[in-house]
C-alpha cells in the first residue's frame, strides 16, 4: 500500500467517526431544553448552563448506544439498501474500535452527569439501560419497541426538568408521550414502506410483517391527534393561567400542530420521508415556519 493510499484510508476513517457517532442525531437531545423554554427560563444562564451539560451527557450516551446498535446489526445492515453504508457494516471502521468507543462514551456521559442532580443521573442511567436492552433484544418485540422509542424521547424531556430544576408539568409529560409515540410509529412506518416483498414478508430483527404498515399508520395518526387533545386540555388548566397573560392565544397552536402532524403523515404515506422523523423535521423548511409561528404565539401570550 502506498503512502497516498494510507493517507486516503486514514481520511476516510476519520470522516466515518462522526457518522458512527451519528452527530446529526444529536438534534433529538434539544428536547432537554423544552422544559426550560416552557418555564420561561431560557434567558437564565444558570439554568441554561445546566441544560447544556445535560445535552452533552445525552449526546455521549446516545452515540455510545448508536455504535453498540450498529455493531450488533452490522450483518443485517450489509444486506440493507442504505444501511450497508454505515461505518461498521461497510468495514470503514473496525469492530475493536467500536467496542472501545462504547464504554468510553458511556463513561463520558456519566462524568458529565456528576455536575447535575442525582435525579438526572438516574434518568441518564435509565436511558443507557433501555437503549442497550433495546439494541440487544427489545427492538424485536412489536409494539413494545415503539413504546420504548417514545419513552426515550419523553425521558429526554424529564431529564431536562431534572437537570435544570425547572417546574415539572404532568401535562407536558402526557403531551410528550402521545406526540413521541406518533413519531415512533412514523419511524417504523417509514422502515416498512422502504422494504420490498409481500404483506407476509417478515422484517429482519423487527417484530413486524410488511403488511403491518397500514396498522402502524392508523395508530400513529391517532397518537398524534391525542397529543393535540392533551394540549387543548392543558390550555384550560390553572397552570396556564399562572404562566401566561393571554392564554386564549395558545389555542392558535392547536391548528398549527394539527397541520404539522397531518403533513408529516401525508409525506410518509407518499414515501417522501426516508429517515428518522425528527431528523426529517430538522431538514424541513415548512416545519421551521410552523415552529416559528408557534414561538410567536407563545411570546404573544406570555
Amino acid at each position: 500500500m502506498t503512502t497516498l493510499d494510507i493517507r486516503s484510508t486514514a481520511k476516510s476513517q476519520w470522516r466515518a467517526v462522526p457518522q458512527a457517532l451519528r452527530v446529526h442525531q444529536w438534534v433529538k437531545n434539544l428536547l432537554l431544553f423544552v422544559p426550560v423554554l416552557l418555564d420561561h427560563k431560557i434567558l437564565y444562564f444558570p439554568v441554561v448552563s445546566k441544560a447544556l451539560v445535560a445535552f452533552a451527557a445525552f449526546c455521549c450516551a446516545a452515540s455510545g448506544a448508536y455504535i453498540l446498535n450498529d455493531l450488533l446489526d452490522s450483518d443485517a445492515d450489509r444486506r440493507h439498501a442504505t444501511k450497508r453504508n454505515r461505518p461498521f457494516a461497510a468495514a470503514t471502521l473496525s469492530r475493536p474500535f467500536g467496542v472501545l468507543m462504547v464504554p468510553l462514551l458511556f463513561a463520558a456521559a456519566l462524568l458529565c452527569s456528576l455536575w447535575l442532580s442525582p435525579k438526572f443521573l438516574i434518568l441518564l442511567v435509565t436511558y443507557v439501560v433501555l437503549t442497550t436492552a433495546y439494541s440487544f433484544y427489545l427492538k424485536r418485540i412489536a409494539i413494545l419497541d415503539v413504546l420504548i422509542l417514545a419513552g426515550l424521547y419523553t425521558l429526554r424531556v424529564l431529564a431536562g426538568v431534572a437537570a435544570s430544576h425547572v417546574r415539572f408539568s404532568t401535562w407536558l409529560l402526557a403531551f410528550s408521550m402521545f406526540l413521541f409515540l406518533s413519531l415512533a410509529f412514523l419511524k417504523r412506518y417509514n422502515e416498512l414502506s422502504a422494504l420490498p416483498g409481500g404483506a407476509t414478508e417478515t422484517v429482519e430483527r423487527r417484530g413486524y410483517l410488511r403488511g403491518d404498515r397500514e396498522w402502524l399508520g392508523s395508530m400513529g395518526g391517532v397518537s398524534g391527534y391525542l397529543a393535540v387533545l392533551v394540549l387543548a386540555l392543558y390550555i384550560n388548566s390553572e397552570q396556564v393561567m399562572a404562566l401566561y397573560r393571554t392564554p386564549l392565544l395558545l389555542w392558535l397552536i392547536c391548528p398549527l400542530l394539527l397541520f404539522w402532524i397531518s403533513r408529516m403523515w401525508l409525506l410518509a404515506h407518499r414515501g417522501q420521508i426516508n429517515e428518522d422523523p425528527i431528523l426529517a423535521t430538522a431538514r424541513d423548511p415548512v416545519s421551521y415556519v410552523i415552529g416559528a409561528l408557534m414561538a410567536l404565539v407563545l411570546f404573544a401570550a406570555t
